[in-house]
């Protein structure tokens, strides 16, 4: 069967995906501050997100504008407050398939970019 690009962006992404979009962010690096059971992925030393790899189905901890986020958790059963994480600020994704593949990907760019804004000025991002 032949994929698209338009309909790739419809299939569900599981934890290999979405670590291989975090990792392509400029100066993305993982990290296990916490252990080998929580990977930490940070830009500038701040964390953007984190994820539990023996966790099924897995599931994902992203920074989220708050009113986005309530947004995102009262139309997806799937986004919940972030586990373990400041409930106004962040969001876990469980990847069950149920939150589109596109919104994953923007969800992961949203929480990278509010990162790289908070961080000081002359950073320099690699």
């Amino acid at each position: 069967m032949i994929v698209s690009r338009q309909d790739e962006r419809n299939f569900p992404m599981d934890l290999p995906d979405v670590i291989s979009h975090i990792l392509s962010k400029p100066g993305a690096a993982e990290t296990l501050p916490f252990g080998p059971d929580t990977l930490v992925y940070k830009v500038g030393g701040k964390m953007f997100a984190l994820a539990s790899p023996d966790d099924f189905p897995a599931a994902v901890n992203l920074k989220c504008d708050p009113e986005r986020a309530l947004d995102l958790r009262d139309q997806y059963p799937a986004i919940t407050p972030g586990y373990h994480m400041n409930k106004r600020h962040w969001n876990t994704l469980v990847l069950d398939g149920s939150v589109p593949a596109g919104l994953v990907r923007e969800l992961i760019d949203h929480s990278y970019d509010l990162v790289v804004a908070g961080l000081p000025k002359g950073t320099v991002i690699r």
